[in-house]
């Protein structure tokens, strides 16, 4: 039964081509840099891009997270060599400082470059 099922639902479908219709074009995009793509890690190296370097508590308050989300954003940026850390003291209290990477702003630049292929395809498919 569920075979005979399958079987008509098959061939319910229309076929584009033989209705005289061409098939629909599918978009060829570039793939994203999945490591920048998570919202805040590209929130991380886009403030950095704009800064000599930042604080961990002034990338905390502009992108608005908690430490334990910032402090694994980070990091991954860290082993990727997108950012660097440097962690110090002021007298007794502990600071943590990033800044972004040569490899950073690299990644960044084709990552932008890639949103607005994107964009630029997506315009000239709605035209």
């Amino acid at each position: 039964m569920a075979k005979a099922l399958h079987d008509r639902r098959k061939q319910a479908k229309p076929d584009p081509i033989a209705r005289g219709k061409s098939p629909v074009r599918a978009l060829e995009l570039p793939e994203l840099d999945r490591l920048i793509h998570e919202r805040i890690r590209l929130g991380i190296v886009s403030a950095l891009a704009g800064n000599e370097s930042l604080s961990f508590n002034d990338l905390k308050r502009i992108l608005k997270t908690t430490d334990g989300n910032l402090s694994v954003h980070a990091r991954k940026l860290e082993e990727a060599q997108y950012i660097s850390c440097v962690k110090f003291f002021e007298g007794r209290v502990p600071h943590t400082e990033y800044s972004l990477t040569a490899a950073g702003r690299r990644a960044l630049a084709r990552y932008l470059d890639q949103m607005e292929h994107w964009i630029r395809v997506t315009r000239d498919e709605e035209q």
